[in-house]
């Protein structure tokens, strides 16, 4: 062999393959698969799972009346005047005459109870009337004639005719027969006053309206046993029904202890209520309540209604708006807007009004600034925007940027 024979065969083939160096580069790339699938199963068990929460969009609070209101609020129509009407006595209903919406007068029959043992009661009394009276004539009788039978004893005895003891006993009789005919006067009176008291236990059985009103509830119907005073167990009713006076109807408001200085007695305002939007009814304050609710910080508004509608029921939903009377004073704040959320989205911490809102897949804890009441809603001042979502009735173990979601309609 030459030597460029044996020189071919000390030169190295790079072209050839390099089995060793390949099968480590595989286990090179294995390895680093290996950490990148643990990575990511690190991350998706560990990650945080989003809590499913219920939302509520939070409504604008609508104006009452443009350009001119200096305070709104929220608050319900309410009656001065209503009853739960009774019977003063305890006893089986017989009939009962009423119904709901139906319009009483005052003392129109509502309910009767049964009667008998009472109408007996008061027959016999009549009877110990007529007795009482019998034996107070027969008395004045007996009284005239010991009366005469004296001032004949007496004509005899200036006569000398008759003896002084004839004539002591004739004046004997003659008075103690006037004492009878006083004690049978009185026994007659006292059985007048008994059958008067037997007539108004008779006529207690008759249960009347104690004033002009509507029927909003019928609670007893006949044959059930009904009491002025509860005995308990529910097996006893107390009332026949519920007679509201619609003349009395009013609204009451609660307004923000912090804007209660822009409302007065008398001052206009304007009235909407829930169930008719389109409808703005002019009324005016009447009084504000001398007491505030520490727990709402609020101060309640009586306002009076200046026109009587059949539309207007105790209960509604009514917004308000206090009128300007005058030109706001420099440096007073703008009166609130705010929002509406629904009731169950509050939660007390620490003593402070809170709200959780959904934002960007993570719930957000915000302080909050209540006014009035709305049905189930609450007005919100200050913390919540119209169109921010709320989360209702949130988890308790919820807390400021934890991630959530909204369940969708058709989760459990």
């Amino acid at each position: 062999m030459d030597k460029s024979e044996l020189l071919k065969e000390l030169r190295i083939d790079r072209d050839a393959p390099a089995e060793g160096s390949s099968r480590l580069r595989t286990w090179l790339a294995l390895a680093a698969a290996l950490v990148v699938l643990a990575g990511l199963l690190a991350w998706f068990f560990g990650r945080e799972q989003p809590v499913e929460v219920t939302v509520a969009v939070a409504d604008a609070m609508p104006a009452v009346s443009a350009g001119t209101s200096v305070l709104d609020a929220t608050g319900y129509v309410t009656a001065r005047r209503q009853a739960t009407v009774s019977a003063k006595i305890t006893g089986k209903v017989r009939d009962v005459r009423i119904e709901e919406g139906q319009h009483v007068r005052a003392d129109d029959v509502l309910a009767t109870l049964d009667d008998a043992e009472a109408r007996v009661d008061a027959e016999l009394r009549r009877a110990q009337v007529a007795v009482a009276r019998a034996q107070l004539a027969e008395a004045e009788v007996a009284s005239a004639n010991a009366d005469r039978e004296f001032q004949r004893q007496q004509d005899l005895a200036e006569s000398r005719l008759t003896s002084v003891a004839a004539l002591d006993a004739a004046r004997t009789q003659s008075e103690a027969l006037r004492a009878r005919v006083s004690s049978q006067a009185s026994s007659l009176q006292v059985a007048r006053e008994a059958l008067q008291a037997a007539l108004v236990q008779l006529d207690n059985t008759i249960v009347r309206a104690p004033f002009d009103g509507v029927v909003t509830v019928k609670a007893a119907q006949p044959g059930e046993m009904i009491s002025p005073i509860s005995a308990g167990g529910g097996s006893i009713r107390t009332g026949i029904g519920t007679i509201v006076d619609m003349g009395s109807l009013e609204i009451q408001v609660d307004v923000s202890e912090s804007y209660i200085n822009r409302v007065q007695p008398g001052q206009k305002v304007e009235a909407v209520l829930n169930a008719y939007p389109d409808w703005r009814v002019p009324a005016s304050v009447i009084a504000i309540v001398p007491t505030a609710d520490r727990s709402k910080a609020t101060v309640k508004v009586r306002i009076a209604l200046a026109e009587k509608d059949a539309r207007i029921v105790p209960e509604m939903g009514v917004r308000v708006a206090f009128l300007e009377s005058a030109p706001a004073a420099a440096g007073t704040p703008a009166p609130p807007r705010g929002a509406l959320i629904p009731a169950a989205a509050i939660r007390q911490d620490a003593g402070r009004d809170v709200v959780f809102v959904l934002r960007d897949g993570r719930a957000e804890r915000r302080m909050v600034s209540l006014g009035g009441t709305l049905g189930d809603r609450r007005q919100v001042q200050a913390g919540v925007s119209p169109g921010d979502e709320v989360i209702v009735d949130p988890p308790a173990g919820l807390r400021d940027g934890n991630a959530a979601r909204a369940r969708e309609s058709g989760d459990e």
